[in-house]
This record gives C-alpha cells, structure tokens and sequence, in this order.
C-alpha cells in the first residue's frame, strides 16, 4: 500500500478498512498467505525502497488507525513519467526511467497487489507501472486504487473519499472565523476553500456552513445576527465572476451588515493571474505535474484586494480552510463509504480484477466496483445548475 498526493480527510481510513479487508480474506480461507508492506511517503519511497513490512500481530490494532487524520505512511508528490523531476530529486539513478525502478523494487519485495490511495494522477501512474511491469518483466500485478480527493472531481467517480468530510470541517472552520468581524467595522472575510478545476468542495462547505448557521439562535439588538454571520457570496471555476457586478451588489451587503462573507474556491480566476503574472515577465510557479501551485499565486489575496476597494472595506481577512479541512480523520460518511469500496476491492484483487474503486456513475444505479483505469481522468467539474445549489444562491442574493 502506499498513499501519494496530497492529504485527505481518509488515508488513514483506507488503510484500516484494507487490513481489515485482507486479514478477514485470510482468516476465512479465501487466501493462503498475506504479507501486508507499505511504503513511506508515496511513489517516493517505493522508488528508493523506503518501506516495512506489518508484522501480523499489529493488523487488528490497525482499527485505531480511524481515529487519525493524514497518512501514517506520508506522502510525496512524484510523477513516474517526469523522468527529470525524480532524477533532480534524486530518487532515481540517472541511466534509469521511475517506472523501471519501480518496477524492480516491486519484483524485489515480491508485491503481487498494489493499492493506491490518491488522486486520479496516482492510480493512473499506478496502472502504468502495471503495464511497464507486464510489457517488461512479464510480471504482473493487480492494482485496485482508493480515490481520495477533497475536490471530488475524479471521472467516473460519483463522490471521492474524503470530500464530505472536507466540506463539514471546513464549515466549522469558518464558524470560528467568521465571528472575526467583531472585531472591526466593515471587515471582509474571504475563506478561500480548496479547488483547483472544481467547486464541488466549496460549494459542499457553503452548504454545511449554512445548515450548521440554521440551527444557531440570535438575540434581537446584538450586533451579531444571522445575517452578518451568513454568506454573501460563493465564487467557484464554474460560474462566470463579474467582480465589478459583484461588488456593487455587495457594497450594499457591506453598508446593510457592516461586513461581508465570501467563499472562493482557490481556482476561481486563476487563468486571469497566470496572465498578468505572464504578462509581467513572473514565472508562474508549477509543481512534478505541470499544475499551477495555487499556494504561491495567492488568488485569496488577490480578489480580496479588488473586492476590498469596491465595498469599501475598513479591513480585509483572508482565511484558508485547506490544510485544516484535509487533514482530518474521516467522519461516519466516509468511513462507511471507504468500508464498502475497501471490502469490494479486496475481493477484486483476490480476483485478479484491477481498477480503481468507487461508484462509478455511468453505470445504473452508481454501483461501486473495480472501474477501469482508462476510464479515470480527473478534472471533472461541480455541477453548478444543482436544484440545491441554485436554490441557496438565491437565498444568499447572487443570483
């Protein structure tokens, strides 16, 4: 097993619910022999042959492993096909490809099945490697990949481990935050949500957020009210943002409540940055798989700035979420989801089916299963015309 990518609020999770899975194939008869091994820190350290095997004694105590958040394996980001990357990092000689280290690190420690917990990039790697180890070394090895991602946007996947737990965390996160605006007249908040292509989590965190504010009480005559605690506006990739239209509509918000709430997800607008900074001679800093590292670009502190100027604001707060959110343990949501996906894909492997497991959402009924790799690609967008989503931009005036 090996987790890769960034965290989610479900690493720990799957690794539980796997032992579980593979001792239980044991115990029943259903396999003869199990050695369970892991590898530290993701494709990192399968590459340097960083890992240990889980003597039999611990897999029950394994249970407890629900109660954590983030990988108690670690994870890296590496891209077995950026050959220059894993080079430079030093993971790999350099008269050698990722994939053909990897490959006889596997042969080396006798691995007959991979599970990937990631994102769409390290079960399609996965599958690669799969294929790198057929072609090669005529060896073959089953891989049944776990989707964990806050963005929930994985094709054909219908909801990625991790991103309802996400958006409850993130939500009571900004319950917190949000109480900021005591302390200041004309104070904007912006809770930056993660998101690269998608809104999915920020417009899950708006709709915990405010079903949580629901079943709070107000005093008539306080300052604090449900309005001045509400969301104002919610901008995610998916919908078209008009700043200027929207900070007229705003500026009235901010002058009726004396402050003003906004959710943006962190890949709103960022074409337009990568522009400007292009336009300015800046280079545009990008991580081992090409993508924009929104953490460096900032479009919190960007949008919060022109967004200040048009309401008026007396002072601005700029608050992500992420890393508080992702590194949660799994709420009771998760867990069972990641339960039956992890029970299913033991039994794929036991049956040689490889894949990634979730519900796959081009089948009747969304059953959960093996989904074939070619079919797994990630940049799946939020569906913005959702009856609910709609319904709770008119009840916050965006729309």
């Amino acid at each position: 097993m090996l987790t890769s990518g960034g965290l989610a609020p479900c690493l720990a999770s799957s690794i539980a619910h796997l032992i579980h899975y593979w001792s239980e194939a044991k115990r029943t008869g259903k396999i003869a022999n199990l050695s369970i091994r892991l590898y530290r820190d993701g494709y990192k350290g399968l590459l340097i042959g960083d890992s240990f095997e889980l003597s039999e004694d611990l897999w029950d105590s394994c249970e407890t492993l629900h109660n954590c958040g983030g990988s108690p394996i670690g994870n890296s980001r590496v891209k077995l096909t950026n050959v220059k990357d894993c080079i430079a990092r030093g993971f790999v000689p350099k008269d050698q490809t990722p994939l053909e280290t990897a490959s006889q690190q596997l042969l080396k420690d006798g691995i007959n099945v991979i599970h990937t917990i990631g994102g769409d990039d390290t079960n399609t790697q996965a599958a690669q490697l799969s294929k790198y180890l057929l072609d090669e070394h005529n060896g073959k090895v089953i891989v049944v990949g776990m989707p964990k991602t806050v963005d929930n946007d994985v094709y054909p996947i219908l909801q990625t481990f991790g991103a309802q737990t996400a958006a409850e965390q993130g939500a009571i996160f900004f319950e917190n935050v949000v109480f900021e605006s005591s302390a200041n007249p004309r104070m904007l908040i912006l809770h930056e949500v993660m998101g690269r292509d998608s809104g999915s989590l920020t417009a899950d965190t708006a709709k915990e957020y405010r079903l949580r504010l629901n079943k709070k009480k107000f005093i008539d005559g306080f300052t604090m009210t449900k309005d001045s605690c509400d969301i104002n506006a919610i901008w995610i990739p998916e919908m078209p943002l008009d700043i200027e239209k929207e900070g007229e509509r705003l500026k009235s918000v901010m002058d009726k409540n004396g402050c003003l709430n906004v959710f943006l997800c962190e890949g709103s607008g960022v074409e337009e940055i990568v522009k400007e900074m292009e336009a300015a001679g800046q280079e545009c800093p990008r991580d081992a798989f090409g993508h924009v590292a929104l953490a460096k670009i900032n479009p919190g502190q960007y949008f919060s700035k022109r967004l200040a100027e048009l309401v008026g604001a007396e002072k601005t707060l700029v608050q992500k979420s992420g890393y508080f959110a992702r590194s949660a343990a799994s709420n009771d949501f998760d867990k069972e989801l990641i339960r039956k996906c992890a029970k299913i894909g033991v039994e794929s492997a036991v049956s040689g089916v490889s894949g990634c497991m979730g519900q796959d959402e081009d089948k009747e009924g969304h059953p959960i299963r093996a989904i074939e790799f070619e079919r797994v690609k990630g940049g799946k967008p939020f569906d913005a015309k959702k009856e609910w989503f709609q319904e709770m931009l008119k009840e916050i005036g965006q729309i």
